[in-house]
């Protein structure tokens, strides 16, 4: 991806991913944790458009991105447990973090103001996905560095045709709104601690960590 487009979602973002996060990111025991989650969200990402296809049947430009959009996030999530078939890392379940569920509480219920919504939470998402990606690269082995680049164009334009929709389907007032209010919320969730590490996730939350180092300190007999 080229850096004015990853400049351009830095721009769109509130604020940065949290050095913290990135350090616990990079930890070995997060690793089987990052892919497992990564793998999750490239499924959920191909639902969410899957479902605008279904919803929004008049709209050609939504469901022709929204075509493309699924298909991309499918392929990466193919590629996502290749590389995990490789490391023998099992698919196990894992629970999902508050990021996404948080961004969707702010979507208004009534139409055309839900599109719109829904639309802005997905440029947010796949924003804040490329920005990780960006984070993460330098710190990663060289496969997942080589992967995670590779994801950089892609995720950039799934943020794009999510914001050109949003622009679609409600007025540059409106759409200025919305973005404030769904950029604040953004923030809060990046930057407020979490108790287990996602993708998505703010840090370990101080007692979390506090935990750990007590086990590590006092082990179980």
């Amino acid at each position: 991806m080229a850096v004015s487009a990853l400049d351009e979602i830095q721009a769109f973002l509130s604020c940065p991913t949290p050095d913290s996060w990135v350090e616990e990111a990079v930890k070995q025991e997060n690793q089987d944790v990052l892919l497992i989650d990564h793998a999750n969200c490239e499924k959920k990402a191909a639902s969410t458009a899957l479902n605008l296809i279904y919803r929004y049947t008049d709209n050609f430009e939504l469901l022709n991105k929204m075509s493309r959009l699924a298909r991309e996030e499918m392929r990466h999530f193919e590629q996502v447990i290749a590389i995990m078939a490789k490391r023998n890392i099992e698919y196990s379940s894992l629970s999902a973090s508050r990021y996404a569920a948080g961004l969707r509480q702010q979507v208004r219920t009534h139409e055309p103001a839900k599109l719109l919504d829904t639309l802005i939470v997905g440029a947010f998402i796949e924003a804040r996905s490329c920005e990780r990606f960006a984070c993460l690269a330098p710190y990663l082995d060289s496969e997942l560095q080589t992967f995670y680049r590779s994801l950089l164009q892609s995720e950039g334009r799934h943020y794009r045709d999510y914001l050109a929709l949003a622009r679609q389907a409600g007025g540059a007032r409106e759409v200025k709104e919305r973005l404030t209010v769904f950029r604040e919320e953004e923030r809060k969730l990046v930057e407020t601690p979490d108790s287990e590490f996602r993708f998505h996730s703010g840090s370990l939350s101080m007692s979390k960590r506090e935990r750990l180092s007590e086990t590590h300190a006092h082990p179980v007999a």
